[in-house]
């Protein structure tokens, strides 16, 4: 079987001549190609160019979607993956935009958080907030894509302006550079088109003065040019929380000009405002083995905030040197701005000499904050190349560079605290006090009062105000990179991909230790490569073996300074240049088929994927060591998903991941065998939607995250011999949310979300040590109107 025989249809990036499809002109063939998904209408039907161009509807426009479905992408909107993604010998989770209206998440983190084999990550005073994910039990916070460029910072994302996103999973460090242990995570967005006018309008209200408007047009200023904005507004109180609250605001706008059939420009300006009032949750509670249920919320309404600004510039440059070869060109320069003070909350006793409760249980605050601004710049040139169809071997070859130069500033906040004390805590014995001496009582602030209820000034009880402090962490570093990547087709019956990698780059890091600057200044290089073997069983079917690997750095990660159990500095200044890279290598194998007409997506897959050379935090024992690379550890599981239509009128997006980790090799010998923290075993996420009439659609999703616990991530999960069990556990939970649409004509679509419908208690990350953990959103109802004109 042919390559042409199986249909292949190449993204938009590379139309070769494999098919007839793929000669069509981009506009043609994206006006004939892509599936107009309804919001709550009937069964979307491949597009005409008459449709694409003139329909004034609120049609969702699915630009890599698979005709006749709403939650099936059929290609990868990273031009990179040439092949399909059923032909694509890796595990990657596409959500479409329709399917991410339709669950109600707006921020990417809670987006994510649902997906299977991801959870939420913490950290003190470096990123308590901003956006941190963990993919398969390893730290992603920097392995942030937007098409296709990597997307620097701890900042706060938003989907508003998003056509997809693309989750891979296993290491990907052929397409990502340094990082992407776990996987890597590719937002797509939404950019000018000259195949259709449209204008559409969002306007939603509910529960926990909740509100949201964001408004996306597209208009052809000619026959080669066109505009497109994406605009947005939101607010609401964190659900059940409040005084807790998020607000954003967003703008995306971007346009595009032909110059002819072969030459294009794209520049898209991106600019995003979030600030909110944050909450930190709950806490773990040693004696009871539990996080506490009854924990109020405590925020300082004056003091605290999570503020996040964002700028980004793109220019891009599409060029047909000949027929098969292309040119692709990115450069992108942004500029990012977080900062945070957030209150954190932690169980104690009352002195026993307390004037009001004596020995009663009561919970103090604590501050944590820090900020960071990134300046950086990336250029990424690809050509893509053709051999002749006729050829015995079908090659699309896949060629080019990347350079890149990331800034980074981070910093802290002078905080002081002058509110009132409420209440005698223990303190702590000096140093050479007889053993059974009591412990002496200092005054302190206890949010709860002697009956165990909330303080009437909780909410400005530590009295503090905060103002930004000087730089503690100047991070720089330059990269570049040239990749190759070839996928081939030999045969009816096989197919392969492999690519490989050099990564060079210069690094310094000037980081404030013990009152002094120490300046980290070193250079390396290292190779990442990625090797995939298809099986064509049949039309519509395949199997696939696939190796990938991946590089971590040592001080990777910019916000951390010299803390190398979160991704930081691991050594001396004089060390950090012997250390060797962390290397992962993952081997999957998998099948994927495309069932019921090519409306559903079916996929399994096996992986086994080993980190080595692993740096540990081990306080000064490197100087005697003679390493600074002494762990490994391993997470092994099984990933099923399915995508698409399994009915004309059911749609599904579903995975489920079986996963065990484990530490195989560890400075601290007790810490062999144990899980990783942050981790969880099993996850399931389900998204179902029911086209009851051709108005009316109603639907729901249900994520489960089995059993975790909490530590550093990437390390083993802190583990209390004196029970023999871990330390902090993150219970087991299930949330449901609903959705339903009704479409009462084509321009008019009326959306229901009702979020956590059961309003399940549920916590989604803890602290190593246990003194804050996030909690879920509460229950909220919200309802969308959207207008097409």
């Amino acid at each position: 079987m042919t390559t042409a025989s199986r249909g292949v249809k190449t993204p938009e990036s590379l139309r070769s001549q494999r098919t007839v499809d793929s000669l069509a002109t981009p506009r043609n063939t994206l006006a004939l190609a892509i599936a107009v998904a309804c919001h709550g209408g009937a069964m979307a039907q491949p597009a005409t160019e008459e449709q694409a161009v003139d329909a004034p509807t609120v049609d969702v426009i699915e630009v890599f979607g698979e005709a006749n479905t709403l939650y099936k992408a059929r290609v990868s909107g990273d031009s990179r993956h040439v092949a399909e993604l059923a032909d694509t010998p890796q595990t990657i989770t596409v959500l479409t935009q329709t399917q991410l209206l339709d669950s109600g998440r707006s921020d990417l983190k809670d987006v994510l958080a649902a997906q299977v084999g991801i959870t939420l990550g913490t950290g003190e005073n470096g990123n308590a907030f901003g956006d941190r994910y963990i993919i398969r039990g390893h730290e992603a916070r920097s392995d942030v894509f937007v098409d296709g460029v990597r997307d620097p910072g701890m900042t706060t994302r938003e989907t508003f302006a998003t056509e997809q996103i693309e989750i891979t999973k296993g290491p990907s460090s052929t397409f990502a550079g340094r990082g992407s242990t776990g996987g890597a995570i590719n937002g797509i967005t939404k950019q000018a088109s000259t195949d259709f006018d449209f204008m559409t309008l969002n306007a939603g209200m509910g529960t926990d003065a909740y509100h949201r408007a964001t408004f996306d047009t597209n208009q052809r200023l000619t026959e080669r040019a066109a505009v497109r904005a994406n605009l947005l507004h939101a607010a609401e109180d964190v659900p059940n929380r409040a005084p807790g609250y998020r607000d954003r605001v967003g703008a995306l706008v971007s346009g595009l000009f032909e110059t002819n059939e072969r030459l294009s420009f794209v520049t898209d300006l991106y600019y995003l405002e979030a600030d909110d009032l944050p909450d930190l949750g709950s806490y773990f509670d040693q004696a009871i083995r539990a996080p506490r249920e009854d924990v109020p919320p405590y925020m300082q309404r004056d003091r605290d905030f999570l503020d996040t600004e964002v700028e980004t510039l793109t220019f891009k440059i599409n060029y047909d040197i000949g027929d098969a070869l292309r040119m692709q060109n990115a450069m992108r320069y942004g500029v990012t701005d977080n900062g945070y003070v957030t209150t954190g909350a932690r169980g104690a006793t009352r002195a026993a000499t307390d004037p009001e409760a004596p020995g009663a249980r009561t919970m103090t605050l604590s501050t944590h904050q820090g900020w960071q601004q990134v300046d950086f710049f990336t250029n990424q040139t690809n050509f893509f190349w053709n051999n002749d169809s006729a050829a015995k071997v079908q090659h699309q070859l896949v060629f080019g560079t990347e350079l890149s130069d990331e800034q980074v500033l981070n910093g802290v906040y002078a905080v002081t605290l002058d509110g009132a004390t409420n209440c005698l805590l223990p303190g702590i014995n000096p140093p050479g006090t007889p053993p059974g001496t009591p412990l002496p009582a200092v005054p302190g602030r206890c949010a709860l009062d002697g009956a165990g209820n909330p303080v009437p000034n909780i909410h400005s009880l530590l009295g503090s105000t905060a103002t930004r402090s000087n730089v503690d962490i100047d991070y720089h570093i330059q990269t570049v990179s040239t990749f190759l990547m070839d996928t081939m087709d030999f045969s009816e019956h096989w197919s392969a991909f492999v690519g490989a990698r050099y990564d060079d780059f210069e690094y310094s890091n000037n980081v404030l230790q013990a009152g002094a600057f120490t300046l980290y200044d070193y250079a390396d290089g290292f190779w990442n490569g990625h090797a995939g073997l298809v099986r064509h069983l049949a039309n519509n079917g395949n199997v696939y073996l696939n190796f990938s690997t991946s590089s971590n750095i040592n001080g990777g990660e910019s916000d951390v300074g010299g803390s190398c159990g979160y991704g930081g500095l691991c050594g001396t200044a004089d060390q950090v240049t012997l250390s060797k890279p962390e290397q992962t290598l993952n081997i999957e194998l998998g099948t994927k088929w495309n069932v019921f007409g090519n409306r559903l997506l079916a996929t399994a897959a096996l992986f086994e994927m080993t980190k080595d050379d692993v740096m540990e935090s081990v306080g000064s024992a490197y100087s005697s060591l003679g390493t600074l690379n002494t762990g490994k550890n391993r997470v092994r599981g099984v990933e099923f998903s399915l995508s698409g239509n399994i009915t004309e009128n059911l749609s599904t997006q579903f995975g489920a991941a079986l996963m065990q980790s484990e530490v195989l090799e560890s400075f601290v010998p007790t810490d062999v065998g144990l899980a990783l923290s942050n981790f969880a075993d099993d996850s399931v996420y389900v998204q179902l939607r029911y086209q009851a009439t051709p108005k009316f659609s109603i639907g729901g999703s249900i994520t489960y995250k089995g059993e975790m616990y909490g530590g550093q991530p990437d390390t083993a999960a802190v583990f209390n011999p004196a029970i023999n069990d871990y330390s902090i556990v993150i219970p087991s939970y299930s949330v449901l949310d609903l959705f339903a649409n009704y479409r009462p004509n084509d321009r008019v679509n009326v959306r229901f979300n009702v979020g956590n419908a059961t309003d399940e208690l549920y916590w989604t990350a803890a602290y190593r040590s246990g003194t804050f953990m996030y909690l879920g959103d509460a229950r909220r109802a919200e309802a969308t109107v959207s207008w097409g004109f």
